[in-house]
């Protein structure tokens, strides 16, 4: 897509029978890179907290760091959609809490929407934010900020209730008005009947083919981030290349090869 993509334009994607694509960014260099290639969505994740800072997962994130984040990728970005992830207890504690933290990724992040996570408990707080035009990317099933309630990183949507459960967190995204949802750690067959049942695009990560779109996180996809996941599949062995790259700066140093008269002034 040549033109500016809007939360309009990934409804339309989707009931145009194509494929939504939307990958993390964190920093100028890789936005600008991503939205070169021409992929649709741009999310700002608070997992930024695992793959760029180093936290075990993605609940020390805070919003200044979120912002910061964002703002790098906002300068980046010409065409694709920014979404940025609403970090742990920047929405929890209360609706005007939820809408002061959305607004400053708008107004200071440069964001075109929020990601919230949570189903039906978090309706009330979505339709807050629509209500002051804040679009938002809702994002159910396996939600990291939960791992102590879920006990680790665990598929949802396989025991008994929690199909029911599931469905009815995707509805009432919608109803809320979400202008898409990402399914987290679902069954694919599970993906495909909330999918079939809502009007909204649905976006998938370890949520099988079935989904309106996919996201990964680029450094995943990059092979950067240290882990390979079932559900991530790796395009490229960066860190292979960059640990051969600086060997070799290191050894040309070392043998004092570099620099050379070309590269002195």
């Amino acid at each position: 897509m040549d033109k500016k993509i809007t939360v309009l334009d990934i409804q339309k994607i989707k009931d145009d029978g194509r494929k939504i694509t939307m990958l993390t960014a964190y920093d100028y260099p890789f936005a600008r890179i991503l939205d070169t290639s021409g992929v649709d969505i741009m999310l700002v994740g608070d997992s930024a907290g695992s793959v760029i800072a180093g936290y075990e997962n993605t609940l020390p994130v805070t919003m200044e760091e979120m912002i910061y984040h964002t703002k790098a990728v906002a300068r980046g970005r010409k065409k694709a959609l920014l979404v940025a992830d609403m970090p742990f207890m920047s929405y929890q504690v209360s609706i005007p809490d939820a809408r002061f933290n959305a607004g400053r990724f708008l107004k200071e992040g440069g964001a075109e929407a929020v990601k919230i996570e949570g189903g039906s408990q978090m309706k009330d707080t979505i339709k807050a934010l629509v209500d002051i035009d804040v679009p938002v990317m809702g994002h159910i099933g396996l939600t990291p900020q939960s791992i102590h309630r879920m006990g680790g990183y665990r598929i949802q949507g396989r025991k008994e209730g929690q199909v029911e459960a599931l469905l009815a967190d995707a509805l009432a995204v919608q109803e809320a008005g979400a202008f898409a949802v990402v399914l987290e750690g679902v069954p694919a067959a599970l993906a495909e009947k909330i999918t079939r049942e809502i009007r909204i695009p649905t976006i998938g990560i370890g949520a099988g083919p079935h989904c309106s779109g996919q996201v990964l996180v680029i450094h995943d996809l990059l092979g950067l981030s240290g882990r390979k996941l079932k559900f991530a599949r790796q395009y490229a062995d960066l860190e292979k290349v960059i640990s051969e790259a600086v060997e070799n700066y290191l050894g040309d140093v070392r043998s004092g090869s570099f620099p050379s008269a070309e590269e002195s002034f």
